[in-house]
């Protein structure tokens, strides 16, 4: 784990990129990270995150200045944005069954290559998906996510950069830490090693590549 500046973080975001943001209608979600998106531009995200929060806040920012491309979330969220961008073809959307999308992110990070789940079999969901029997009932092959960028929040890091939440705000942070290729965190607090105990660490430090210095 690096410690960096917000500016040099978001720097090594390219154009294009694809970025996980943890969060749920904002909450756990790395506000200062997409401040600085905002800030410097970065423009045709793939946007991987549970919903489309609201204009404004968490990735509503991202949607108020245009930046993204392809959303992948299980709802847009109370964001008309969205809706008005998505209508207008200025943002592709793929929506996953929430239960669905965090399985895929973890499929992702465990290094599988996708998931079986019986969701969506009979709609338009399985639509364009392989199907694939087994004792009888019939499952959707959904494909794991990965990204090149996840933008993380945590309620504690340490030195070294293991992480631990509070309480919802954990929500699709530590899955999407071990789906990204580039892991970059914010947090509340930064703590001397042992602060955090062992087994409270939700997100242990060999997973963490950048943590952003406070202040």
């Amino acid at each position: 784990m690096k410690p960096i500046s917000l500016e040099e973080a978001v720097a090594m975001i390219p154009n294009g990129a694809s970025v996980m943001v943890g969060g749920f209608m904002g909450v756990g979600t790395p506000e200062r990270l997409l401040d600085e998106l905002v800030r410097q531009h970065k423009t045709e995200l793939t946007l991987i995150c549970n919903d489309g929060a609201v204009p404004g806040r968490g990735v509503g920012k991202l949607f108020d200045a245009a930046l993204v491309s392809t959303l992948t979330a299980s709802h847009i969220g109370l964001n008309p944005k969205v809706q008005q961008q998505m209508m207008a073809k200025q943002v592709s959307v793929d929506l996953v069954p929430q239960g669905t999308l965090v399985e895929r992110i973890r499929a992702g990070g465990c290094g599988l290559g996708g998931v079986l789940t019986p969701t969506g079999v009979g709609t338009m969901v399985e639509e364009g998906k392989q199907q694939i029997k087994l004792n009888g009932k019939t499952y959707l092959l959904e494909t794991a996510l990965r990204s090149d960028f996840a933008l993380i929040h945590a309620f504690l890091a340490d030195y070294l950069g293991n992480l631990t939440y509070a309480l919802t705000a954990r929500n699709f942070n530590p899955v999407m830490a071990m789906a990204a290729d580039t892991v970059i965190v914010t947090a509340e607090h930064v703590v001397p090693v042992g602060v955090i105990a062992p087994d409270h660490v939700a997100t242990p430090a060999p997973l963490v590549d950048y943590l952003v210095a406070n202040g």
